[in-house]
């Protein structure tokens, strides 16, 4: 068994991980390919939506696609052109606020505030207040959302990132900008009332409810509006989407993706979702519910959603073929959860540096970004800004910014 780094050690190698993607993004540019680009074009919007019409003949018509991105993951540049993704675009800026914050370097702020200007231009058109979606055609069970289509699992991350730059170098346009997004997520998201408790709210400004992660995404968007801004109506709003969100949680304590007895599948990544949107709202409230769930959830998630490796497993049972063993994003988000949450769960804290070591040891590549997934067979090395190389590196930032301050205030103990 090798012996365990030293904080310093650890330190310094996601240190240098950190700027070594910073100068492969400066290389390769802030637009790529995605996880959706083999079903974003054309033909793949016509082979994916025959799937859900007529399963015999939508299987064979998206088997190509589906071999592809198993053996031959470079082939999704054939099927769609590079995006700028405003989901990316908010992690990044989040993620360079941290590394600003463990290293106090003002080019990194720079690059926070370049991110919220970018972002500011790639609103949703169409729409009266700030929000945001993805910029392609979404084929769904449910029919196509068209492309700009806001999201309410997409404006909270662009409200989380101007939140976090703006206590940094605060604007008042920004603080506008925030106010917008809020009657966004107040006004055309909508709440229905759930059976088993709670109000759900909408996906999309047009509908889709009982999402689960859609609930605890606006919940914690409008806590922290309402302790920013001063305003507790948004709270009264809030505590109807937590209710719901806990009354969805299963008796085994994990969460399916949706309650609306079809999609009641349970994976790692919306797991990671509600869990991390619930450990938001615990820590500014306190609420003991609140607190109840996370305990049993954190329990169903260290023993269901991890291999013998200890590295995050997609699926507790997955509901379809799956063609990757381990995926980046469910380790992204597995860092930022235990990061969230290991001072109330320490049992987190060795979840947190196996993966964390994981990611260093076998994800990072010569250039300095991450490999994408870990296939049956080899690796899937197409760098996506969405999935997940925004996400991994706003966690090792997240993640840096964390371990530094712990071994800063061990530092003034020990002096």
């Amino acid at each position: 068994m090798q012996p365990a780094k030293t904080t310093t050690a650890v330190v310094g190698q996601v240190s240098e991980a950190l700027k070594n993607f910073d100068r492969w993004l400066e290389h390769y540019g802030e637009v790529s390919w995605d996880h959706q680009s083999f079903f974003a074009g054309p033909l793949g919007r016509w082979a994916k939506g025959l799937y859900y019409k007529n399963k015999l003949l939508g299987t064979a018509a998206v088997a190509p696609m589906i071999f592809s991105e198993a053996f031959f993951p470079p082939a999704r540049r054939l099927f769609h052109q590079p995006m700028r993704l405003p989901i990316a675009d908010a992690h990044y800026a989040m993620g360079f606020a941290f590394l600003h914050e463990a290293t106090w370097e003002p080019k990194y702020l720079e690059k926070a505030v370049h991110f919220l200007d970018v972002l500011k231009e790639s609103r949703s058109p169409g729409f009266t207040e700030f929000c945001w979606g993805y910029p392609f055609d979404w084929v769904t069970r449910n029919g196509i959302l068209k492309a700009h289509t806001p999201f309410i699992t997409t404006t909270p991350y662009v409200f989380e990132a101007l939140l976090q730059v703006n206590q940094l170098r605060p604007r008042d346009e920004w603080k506008n900008i925030l106010l917008s997004a809020v009657r966004h997520a107040t006004t055309d998201i909508k709440d229905q009332p759930f059976p088993g408790g709670g109000n759900t709210c909408s996906y999309m400004p047009d509908g889709e409810f009982n999402v689960v992660n859609a609930s605890a995404y606006r919940a914690t968007m409008l806590v922290s509006a309402a302790k920013f801004f001063g305003n507790n109506e948004w709270l009264k709003i809030a505590e109807g989407n937590v209710s719901f969100v806990l009354a969805a949680q299963n008796a085994d304590g994990s969460w399916p993706y949706a309650k609306d007895g079809v999609r009641d599948f349970v994976d790692h990544f919306h797991t990671c979702f509600v869990m991390k949107a619930l450990a938001k709202i615990y820590l500014q409230t306190g609420e003991l519910k609140i607190f109840d769930a996370l305990k049993k959830g954190v329990d169903y998630y260290q023993k269901n959603l991890f291999g013998e490796d200890g590295m995050p497993r997609p699926f507790s049972k997955a509901p379809r073929l799956t063609v990757y063993q381990c995926e980046l994003y469910d380790c992204a988000e597995c860092i930022n959860l235990c990061l969230l949450l290991r001072k109330d769960f320490p049992q987190l804290d060795k979840t947190l540096e196996t993966v964390a070591a994981g990611i260093l040891e076998n994800w990072v590549k010569p250039d300095g970004s991450f490999r994408s997934r870990k296939l049956i067979l080899g690796w899937d090395n197409v760098p996506m800004h969405r999935w997940a190389q925004s996400q991994m590196f706003r966690a090792l930032a997240f993640y840096l910014r964390e371990i530094s301050a712990d071994a800063g205030q061990k530092q003034e103990k020990g002096s």
